[in-house]
């Protein structure tokens, strides 16, 4: 197992971490659960880089990295809405956002068509995770300003949600008439 595939595996061994420090309750211990989320996070990025570095993409790679990735927002959002501290519905169009998605891929992967992630699809998970840190921190620091950041990031986070998955089945329809 190469080094990019080491690190994709942590990010999914250390959504258990993000999971517990999260529900925990001791004092900062949504501040380490975000900690956590954002270096489980950010490996996404170094992965990457690392395997296209050193030409070692592999198939398992393809295979687990985009999975690492739902696992982990996947998790926050789940625990979230059970926490009180975010809608069931948001939580609901992304990951089906993100089941629709994967059909897609898998749909394309079975043609032989292989489906980059695309700008908004980076934007998407950049605004997500960004949302999600700021909703785990009840909005610390903008809270005491009265700038609802937690808020307007999600709802920037949802639309761009949305909006790409509009984009992948616009720009992928031709999958479906085959």
């Amino acid at each position: 197992m190469n080094l990019a595939n080491k690190i994709t595996i942590l990010r999914i061994l250390l959504v258990p971490l993000f999971m517990v420090l999260l529900l925990a309750d001791f004092p900062y211990s949504n501040v380490l659960a975000a900690m956590v989320f954002i270096v489980a996070a950010s490996t996404d990025s170094v992965d990457g880089y690392i395997a296209r570095k050193r030409n070692e993409v592999t198939i398992f790679g393809k295979f687990i990295d985009p999975l690492a990735d739902k696992i982990l927002v996947t998790s926050a959002l789940i625990i979230l809405v059970e926490m009180g501290k975010l809608s069931s519905v948001i939580a609901i169009i992304i990951i089906t956002r993100e089941f629709v998605i994967t059909g897609f891929r898998m749909l394309a992967a079975s043609e032989g068509v292989i489906i980059a992630a695309s700008g908004w699809g980076k934007l998407k998970t950049i605004l997500q995770i960004i949302a999600i840190v700021a909703i785990i921190l009840n909005n610390v620091p903008f809270a005491q300003m009265g700038f609802p950041f937690d808020k307007i990031s999600l709802a920037l986070a949802v639309a761009v949600t949305i909006i790409s998955g509009a984009d992948y089945i616009y720009k992928n329809i031709s999958l479906l008439r085959k």
